[in-house]
């Protein structure tokens, strides 16, 4: 999908699926854009080894186990309550993995690169921060969730 280029593409056109595709309303997608998406990465750790008769005086370095790094998606508050209603499902004891698709468009809005995170949930919620002084800002929402891997498209 993604295609060599000269110049880099953009980080700030993007659409998240999460559910279903995005935008199709169907049971479990969310409903909205979202402003910022984050901490997409993966920490492999390594033991140390090194047989006994080794000629070089150094140790091997064999890749173990690895974490998947949390990941938090930030959106303007669109009176849609998808995202909490989540959150309340997982709280209230009832698991709801969904994956998530987070996937990066180029200047014409084709798909460059998806990135899908695999049977994720939500971890945690935190609502807007809300000030009398006026002015401009968007009241925001953001939501971080765990997953049980990153597949890269």
């Amino acid at each position: 999908m993604p295609t060599f280029r000269d110049n880099p593409y953009s980080a700030f056109n993007f659409v998240v699926a999460i559910g279903g595709d995005q935008g199709d309303g169907s049971a479990g997608a969310v409903i909205g854009g979202f402003s910022e998406a984050s901490g997409l990465g993966v920490d492999v750790e390594y033991a140390e080894y090194r047989n006994g008769n080794e000629m070089v005086n150094t140790v091997r370095k064999v890749p173990g186990v690895h974490k998947m790094d949390d990941v938090t998606l930030k959106r303007g508050l669109v009176g849609s309550t998808d995202l909490f209603d989540w959150v309340k499902t997982v709280r209230d004891g009832t698991a709801d993995p969904r994956n998530v698709t987070i996937t990066l468009l180029d200047e014409a809005r084709e798909a460059v690169a998806s990135w899908v995170l695999r049977r994720a949930q939500p971890k945690k919620w935190t609502g807007p921060s809300l000030t009398a002084k006026g002015g401009g800002d968007v009241a925001m929402e953001e939501i971080s969730f765990v997953h049980e891997g990153i597949e890269y498209q």
